[in-house]
């Protein structure tokens, strides 16, 4: 280096505008010397240590007050060295961190940049390792438009003139290796923008941060990956039964003695044996992504990479997965890949640019939300997002991913009026990017992880969601059916006098029920801001509510479709969900006449019948598992269906909606033979009237429904039975 370059360089550095510390500081061999540079602002002294021996070898000189340091040895030949630093009140001694080389190779900076890299989160953040035989920790970020760059932590003062970053040119990478330090240390990055604006950024690729109102990254390395069963893998099939248990982490149950969160151990002593006690073959978490804002359940996280602290540290969170796994349940994550906060802590404005979400505002704000959306144009922020899935499914062993508001990721139009909004290169409002994002990340994990299920949280009637990339669909597993929820609840909440003028709204779904692989939801978007908890939706007051309640459960269970149940549901809780505090669990404490009690007892019941009886899910996907017996009956409000499976067994499902018994109602059957009854909604296990308390039932040669045979059944108000055919003449 030329003594003009050295100077200025070092006036970079002393202004904090320096992208090539490594040009400068450390050793350097010029003229059959070997030169040593530090820049270490508030030391007093300096010298250069025989690392072999602690002995001094060479003390350097202070050439500027604000804390550079140098000197240098006739020597031609590098030698192992520790530099001693005397500060105010102590002395330390460490290696010089510009003494390294490189991190990343130019290959990997080209497979980064391109996106091509599925695995960058093991090169990009804080990683413990050990370079030419010393621990310490790498630093990798992205802020292609940064002037500087500097790690600051715990370990130096969080002072950004201290420990600037090597710039990798080409790429936009910026790199350093820091020696000795360890898991559990604070870090963060100062970046100085182009405007010449020092902005604090949490690590995009941190895995483990603290928690709110903190914002520092934790240096703890990503876990090892899982190696999955069988059984996990056979459990989200098509052919499966599919029942999920939807679960806010925070609110759930609160720690008895400290009103506090249950940490992630603790949920997986509680929370696993309910769910299995309970019959849900799956639990989806809301996100557990870290998040600063409470009120977001999770829906708007900052750091994608690092499982949130609220719980416990990411081992506990493998404990919690792997607990679930041994009870033969698999965890599905909510994951948010359509857009991020604004904190600015965060990704907004990370290098003083617009670098994580799209330029402008009408492709990169999300007005619903106040949020930003990911720039899917960028090869390397595509591959931030897919690397993410991949990695919570390789290194926690999730079973899958819930894609959450794919409707706002793939329409350019979303929530957006005319001149709100950019057309795509061909004048259309789809996100053709976005689009590509999806199949994409789809096909990535799918190609890694098979039998992963990948769930579309879709609202509108986009062709394909669940049909493979090469038939032009998503590559989803499984879709949402909204349609079907909104129609279903609409027609609960009607007064029974006019159910009959919305009896459409029970039957249309079946008219699409096989366009995808659907999935009915009753979520936690259901029972907030308003809409009311589902047992206060349903029509009707008191134990009519309940009964309602119950009719709609067993009409969802039998219905083609998995199922998902958001929790509080299962008891029929009152309240709507809150996630300041835990469910309302004492309402299952009354001993006598307890209706939440009689719904708990039931969705265990549906539940556990759900996964003996192929019939209500082994041809799930197939048209040929459902066949219509009663639709047309709409003055009293009655249905009946058949489910098949593969062999022909069949159950038969009729569900009443009206409060007045139909007394001998006649219903057709396929075969001559006893039926039996062995779900029974108005039972007094819970907690129903038990009007009709007959279980076996004798078919009779009279025609119905265009069947030579028929039963005669009184159908209790707002009752669903489950029959089946137990003996055949």
């Amino acid at each position: 280096m030329t003594e003009k370059k050295t100077e200025k360089t070092r006036t970079q550095l002393l202004e904090g505008k320096c992208n090539d510390p490594f040009s400068l500081l450390g050793p350097h061999f010029i003229k059959g010397y070997l030169e040593f540079r530090v820049f270490l602002p508030g030391a007093k002294q300096v010298s250069i240590l025989e690392k072999a021996t602690h002995k001094e070898i060479l003390p350097l000189k202070q050439t500027h007050h604000e804390g550079f340091f140098e000197g240098k040895i006739k020597q031609d030949i590098y030698f192992p060295y520790l530099v001693k630093i005397n500060w105010e009140n102590s002395e330390q001694i460490i290696e010089d961190p510009y003494r390294f080389g490189k991190i990343l190779t130019e290959y990997d900076t080209w497979l980064l940049n391109s996106g091509k890299d599925i695995y960058s989160y093991e090169k990009l953040g804080a990683h413990k390792t050990t370079i030419d035989g010393i621990s310490g920790v790498s630093f990798i970020v992205w802020a292609p438009n940064a002037q500087r760059v500097s790690v600051i932590g715990d370990f130096n003062a969080w002072d950004g003139r201290r420990h600037p970053m090597r710039l990798r040119p080409e790429s936009g990478f910026w790199e350093i290796f820091m020696p000795d330090l360890v898991q559990g240390q604070l870090y963060k990055y100062e970046i100085l923008t182009q405007a010449n604006e020092i902005l604090f950024k949490s690590d995009p690729y941190s895995f483990f941060n603290q928690l709110r109102p903190e914002t520092a990254s934790i240096i703890h390395n990503p876990p090892p990956v899982k190696r999955r069963q069988p059984e996990q893998n056979q459990a989200n099939q098509l052919n499966q039964p599919i029942s999920i248990y939807e679960v806010h982490l925070g609110s759930w149950k609160l720690n008895a003695k400290t009103n506090k969160w249950l940490t992630y151990r603790e949920l997986a002593e509680q929370l696993i044996p309910y769910v299995k006690e309970m019959g849900f073959t799956h639990i989806e978490i809301l996100p557990i992504q870290e998040h600063p804002f409470d009120g977001s359940w999770g829906y708007q996280p900052v750091n994608i990479y690092a499982p949130t602290c609220r719980f416990g540290p990411p081992e506990d969170l493998i404990y919690f997965i792997e607990t679930a796994h041994r009870n033969n349940i698999n965890i599905i994550l909510d994951w948010v890949s359509g857009h991020f906060p604004k904190d600015p802590y965060g990704l907004e404005f990370f290098d003083g640019t617009n670098l994580y979400e799209y330029p402008d505002p009408k492709e990169g704000y999300h007005p619903d939300w106040n949020t930003l959306i990911y720039n899917y144009n960028s090869p390397f922020i595509c591959n931030f997002l897919s690397s993410n899935a991949l990695y919570w499914i390789e290194r926690f062993g999730f079973d899958g991913l819930r894609v959450d508001a794919v409707a706002s990721m793939i329409y350019r139009d979303y929530s957006r009026k005319d001149g709100e909004w950019i057309a795509n290169k061909f004048g259309g409002n789809i996100n053709l990017e976005a689009v590509d994002f999806l199949r994409y990340t789809n096909n990535l994990l799918h190609k890694h992880t098979p039998e992963i299920a990948m769930i579309a949280e879709e609202s509108t009637n986009f062709y394909g969601v669940t049909l493979p990339p090469e038939q032009d669909g998503l590559g989803f597993n499984y879709k949402w059916n909204m349609g079907w929820m909104h129609d279903t609840l609409d027609y609960m909440q009607q007064d029974p006098i006019y159910r009959k003028f919305n009896h459409n709204k029970m039957t249309f779904g079946i008219l699409y029920a096989w366009s995808e692989n659907f999935i009915l939801p009753l979520s936690h978007d259901e029972v907030v801001h308003g809409k009311k908890s589902l047992v206060e939706k349903m029509s009707g007051l008191g134990d009519e509510k309940f009964a309602n309640l119950r009719a709609y459960y067993a009409f969802m269970w039998a219905y083609p479709g998995k199922k998902l149940l958001f929790m509080g549901c299962e008891f029929a809780q009152y309240n709507e969900w809150n996630h300041n505090t835990q469910l309302d669990w004492h309402l299952l404490d009354n001993p006598t006449h307890n209706l939440h009690k009689g719904v708990q007892s039931l969705i265990k019941d549906l539940n556990h019948l759900y996964k003996n009886t192929p019939p209500l899910y082994e041809y799930d996907h197939n048209i040929k598992s459902f066949e219509w017996i009663i639709t047309d009956d709409s003055d009293n409000s009655v249905f009946a269906f058949i489910r098949k499976d593969q062999n022909d067994n069949f159950i038969l499902i009729i569900s009443h909606f009206t409060p007045t018994i139909c007394e001998n109602y006649r219903v057709g059957v396929p075969h001559h033979g006893v039926y039996e009854i062995i779900l029974n909604t108005d039972h007094a296990m819970y907690y129903g009237k038990n009007t009709f308390d007959k279980r076996k039932i004798i078919s009779e040669p009279i025609k119905s429904h265009n069947f030579e045979w028929s039963l005669s059944i009184s159908l209790p108000p707002f009752c669903t039975f489950y029959i089946k055919l137990k003996n055949i003449f």
